[in-house]
């Protein structure tokens, strides 16, 4: 009589709850452009969502704690002249996130920690670069300040933020619209899929395809792929009965013949290998082999359910659990991924009655690690966010080392020039052990190259009235002009300084505000 035997994890008996009816964000008008991007960015401070508006794109930002029915008058971030497609939080400053939109630019801005009492309408800086919309934003994991940005022009540029500038353009890699972008663990490597159904490794310092594979799944639906901890890759996609997939995939991984029986092996002048084995029936096997393309097979497959919703992988490198959700799904598939075969374990479904519109994952640092809690995620409705809560089980009420491994933390480990210039650094970590605090307020500070070179525009001056203060004379020599610079710039942080200060004496009055109407009734 055979025994069957249990895999052992810790993660065996992860569960999903949904957070209660109170803990949710009510009466937010999500948006309906049809574009497969989560519409949806978490941090520990924050939580950012894409929404309806007239006249151009925006999103609103709350703060985690603002839970209940937010207000139809809720201040909204506002700049775009077209929809908004994709927004992503730096993660090395909780204040700063970036916008991309069918408008053709990025848009970098700073959020306060206090709620602002209009919209927010001037992003610390625009970043225009593509001829086409800009669906896809994805900040580097180690390099302070560099963001990447793929558009509808079939064009990757990966951005130095903190200037301005462009770092390096990737504008022959791709002959059809990029699908998914994500960095490696390092920031070393991309990994993209794009409409051409090939997924592909570039290393973008060298502008070079490391290895690519082409139609990794069969299906004619997009494709999305995200590195693991340990350098593979899990992609996501459709058979072509339009059964939706998980492929696990070893870039390093050479496996040419399966049978038991010896092999032999010789180089081509080309660098290729002629191998000779056999297969598992003992048929003897003649095979042409490139080691720079290791993508022949995949390490394990997961077909799932027959649907045509794409499915968003969300990649939790401490637990090494990718996450599925698809849109308009009403469920969440999750797996664990192992060096044992069958390498992809698949643990279980959290389900609900709604569909989805987006989701939103939190960092591990945001987490509740006295509730064991590994994952967070924030799913859209049509008209409220709602968390999901996924828990280990544990008695005890201490910390679980073993479900909390330090995590990478807010600091960066590289500057952009130092990446640019080759260097590469594994995240800053820090440990979880004693709940992660978020740092106070930070400005990004924006440097402009050359901005002396920059002459005033000719042409007549406006009219000065009798409230404005008077206007410096344009000034005739160099020195001059750098002093007349440096004072205009000192004034005009002085007015934003003094505009800041009022935006919260207001706030702060009209919540004492609040308190005396409540205490009233």
């Amino acid at each position: 009589m055979s025994r069957r035997v249990v895999r052992q994890s810790k993660f065996r008996h992860v569960f999903g709850q949904a957070a209660k009816a109170d803990q949710a964000y009510e009466d937010i008008r999500v948006s309906k452009v049809t574009w497969d991007s989560s519409f949806c960015a978490v941090n520990p401070k924050f939580l950012a969502i894409i929404v309806e508006a007239g006249g151009g794109g925006a999103f609103i930002v709350l703060p985690l704690a603002k839970t209940g029915r937010v207000d139809k008058n809720y201040p909204l971030v506002t700049g775009h002249t077209g929809p908004v497609l994709d927004i992503d939080w730096c993660p090395h400053n909780d204040n700063v996130i970036a916008s991309a939109s069918d408008d053709t630019t990025i848009m970098v801005w700073q959020i306060p920690d206090y709620t602002p009492v209009r919209n927010i309408t001037e992003p610390v800086i625009t970043l225009e670069g593509h001829s086409k919309r800009v669906g896809i934003l994805s900040w580097h994991p180690t390099a302070r300040n560099v963001l990447l940005s793929a558009g509808g022009d079939n064009v990757i540029i990966i951005w130095n933020v903190g200037t301005g500038e462009v770092l390096l353009s990737l504008d022959d890699m791709h002959p059809d619209v990029i699908h998914s972008v994500c960095w490696n663990s390092n920031g070393s490597l991309l990994a993209t899929t794009c409409k051409d159904k090939t997924l592909r490794i570039i290393d973008p310092r060298k502008s070079q395809v490391v290895a690519e594979r082409a139609r990794p799944h069969e299906g004619a639906r997009p494709l999305r792929a995200v590195f693991t901890a340990d350098g593979k890759l899990l992609s996501t996609g459709f058979s072509r009965m339009s059964e939706r997939q998980l492929a696990l995939w070893d870039p390093e991984r050479f496996a040419a013949h399966e049978g038991m029986r010896p092999m032999r092996a010789v180089f081509t002048r080309q660098g290729h290998i002629f191998t000779t084995g056999f297969t598992r029936m003992s048929q003897r096997e003649l095979g042409l082999w490139d080691p720079q393309n290791n993508f022949e097979e995949p390490v394990a497959l997961q077909e799932m359910d027959t649907s045509n919703g794409v499915l968003l992988p969300f990649y939790d490198p401490d637990s090494s659990i990718v996450y599925l959700c698809g849109k308009g799904d009403s469920s969440i598939r999750y797996f664990e991924i192992t060096d044992e075969p069958p390498f992809v374990h698949y643990l279980n479904t959290f389900g609900s009655k709604e569909p989805q519109r987006g989701m939103g994952f939190m960092p591990k640092r945001g987490l509740d690690v006295s509730k064991c809690e590994i994952a967070r995620f924030y799913k859209l409705h049509e008209r409220k966010c709602e968390p999901i809560i996924m828990t280990v089980p544990r008695k005890s009420d201490l910390f679980q080392d073993d479900l909390y491994p330090d995590t990478p933390g807010p600091e960066p480990a590289l500057e952009a020039e130092e990446w640019l210039s080759g260097q590469d650094a594994d995240p800053v970590l820090i440990s979880l052990k004693d709940g992660y605090v978020p740092p106070k307020h930070r400005e990004l500070r924006i440097t402009k190259r050359n901005i002396l070179d920059v002459h005033p525009p000719s042409g007549p001056r406006r009219s000065q009235s009798a409230s404005e203060a008077p206007l410096l004379p344009l000034p005739s020599s160099t020195s001059q002009q750098q002093h007349t610079l440096e004072t205009l710039l000192e004034e005009i942080k002085a007015l934003r300084e003094r505009v800041q200060a009022q935006e919260e004496r207001i706030t702060a009055l009209e919540n004492m505000l609040c308190e005396l109407v409540d205490g009233t009734d």
